[in-house]
């Protein structure tokens, strides 16, 4: 009987260890000057000394990315609000002792390089790829978390993400690998969203834009994203089962961003420098085709060699031809079948990428 309670009680407190809650929020007073402030807590912290990491990988950018360089300020307190010690073991790697058991950590990010692989905060928008802003325990990557964006109402910004909404401006993610997954942002921003049926379910479809064009374009482009998104759905027979029911194109046309797309489990993160004036429209759709295929090849048909993803080191697989070369074989050709460009159009493009090759 003794060993039953033994076992019994170790089995409760794993169970309520596993649900403890890694809690963030990021807030963004000081955007003129590309600064970001995010605070962690840290809850039922066993280790004597806590360790953490910035990321040095980033899901679909698999070459080392060292996020570390843009963090500084780094402070932390137990739960009474004492100062706690912290020490640097390594340029990516902060050390926490003389906590209680629980670890409350504030730190400044810089962030002004708008893609998707690094975060960019101006007062136009926060653009955030989670690895680049977030720090991580490790050893505690599996518990569920909770964030919170202090958005600038004075700026009208809005939060867009493939997080689970769950009230106000906090967002959930059952575990460290979806959230490093979910890019996320924070503007004043257009939507529009239409929906698909699919194995007996109804997703939804989000196109998120931040331009500086007009609601009338964005209409007209997002009339070739549906048309994307249905050819591209005729290729595999159905939509992936997204997780919480839909998929959200997370888009930026703005001057002060890089070009750049970048494929996530539900969402896309796509920036450019483009308005959708001008022929901007031709320009950019190629992008959105790329990487809504990639919902199913990579994100589902996945190299084992990227499972599960490692945020500490570069990510090798050889089986990127795959996921890349099969995707952009597509891209033209699903353009062409939706009507967006002519048959013409697509044989010069695939010619100029065999020359290119």
């Amino acid at each position: 009987m003794k060993n039953f309670l033994f076992v019994l009680s170790l089995l409760i407190t794993t169970s309520s260890i596993a649900q403890t809650l890694t809690k963030y929020e990021i807030s963004f007073d000081n955007a003129i000057h590309h600064e970001a402030v995010v605070t962690a807590e840290f809850d039922n912290v066993e280790d004597k000394v806590l360790e953490l990491l910035m990321s040095r990988s980033s899901p679909g950018r698999y070459a080392l990315h060292e996020f570390a360089k843009n963090v500084y300020n780094v402070k932390a307190f137990d739960s009474k609000g004492n100062r706690l010690t912290v020490t640097r073991p390594d340029p990516y790697q902060w050390n926490v002792s003389g906590h209680d058991g629980t670890v409350k950590v504030s730190y400044t990010l810089f962030a002004n390089r708008g893609d998707g692989t690094y975060s960019q905060v101006d007062e136009t928008h926060a653009h955030l790829n989670i690895p680049a802003t977030f720090m991580f325990a490790k050893g505690y990557t599996q518990r569920p978390i909770e964030v919170t964006f202090a958005v600038r109402d004075d700026l009208h910004w809005k939060v867009a993400t493939q997080l689970k909404h769950l009230e106000g401006n906090t967002y959930y993610a059952p575990d460290m690998q979806y959230f490093m997954d979910s890019p996320t942002e924070i503007s004043n921003y257009s939507e529009r969203s239409f929906a698909v049926a699919s194995n007996g379910k109804k997703h939804t479809i989000n196109f998120v834009l931040h331009h500086k064009g007009t609601e009338q374009e964005l209409d007209g482009y997002f009339e070739k994203v549906k048309k994307i998104v249905l050819q591209e759905m005729n290729v595999y027979g159905e939509l992936p089962d997204y997780d919480f029911g839909d998929y959200t194109f997370l888009v930026c046309y703005m001057p002060n961003v890089a070009g750049d797309g970048m494929e996530h489990r539900n969402s896309t993160s796509i920036t450019g420098t483009r308005s959708l004036a001008n022929g901007g429209m031709e320009k950019n759709i190629g992008t959105v085709s790329h990487e809504y295929f990639h919902s199913w090849n990579v994100e589902r048909i996945r190299p084992m060699s990227l499972e599960p993803f490692d945020f500490e080191r570069v990510n090798m697989s050889g089986e990127l031809w795959f996921a890349e070369g099969f995707t952009s074989y597509y891209s033209d050709l699903i353009l062409c079948r939706a009507g967006i460009i002519s048959q013409e159009e697509y044989i010069d493009n695939l010619a100029s990428e065999l020359n290119y090759v």
